[in-house]
């Protein structure tokens, strides 16, 4: 498998192609602000090659260049439900945990994470009964 691209935003790595309409859902939730204005610095990366790829795959596959603190995957599981909770893999702490988010709120994560502001254990700590991270 190709070596994912290295970029200085957070990569979001499209991995389930079964709905091109959720794809589209996923980029326009990015691209809007939150109600506070805040946006994940984030490069969308939509390429079949990547269908099926798991975290440990994923982790096999970055670029020695890439120093984000997170890699975000859209997986089957973020394309069954509305709240498009998408897979976020720590890349420094604990290297390949991860939460899930809802899309709208990955901004969170990724903004504190690439500031240095929390650690991933903080987000991890504060996911909802389904392991889901919906805002503090």
């Amino acid at each position: 498998m190709k070596q994912l691209p290295c970029t200085l935003e957070a990569l979001v790595v499209r991995t389930d192609f079964s709905a091109d309409g959720v794809w589209d859902a996923v980029q326009a939730t990015l691209s809007s602000p939150s109600k506070d204005g805040f946006l994940a610095d984030v490069a969308l990366v939509d390429d079949r090659r990547y269908e099926g790829l798991t975290p440990d795959q994923a982790l096999e596959l970055i670029h020695p260049g890439y120093r984000h603190p997170l890699l975000v995957l859209a997986d089957a599981v973020a394309v069954a439900s509305t709240e498009l909770p998408l897979l976020v893999v720590d890349l420094w702490g604990e290297r390949g945990r991860h939460v899930r988010v809802v899309a709208a709120e990955l901004w969170s994560i990724e903004n504190n994470l690439s500031g240095a502001n929390m650690d991933f254990e903080e987000f991890a700590g504060a996911v909802d009964s389904d392991d889901v991270f919906r805002g503090f």
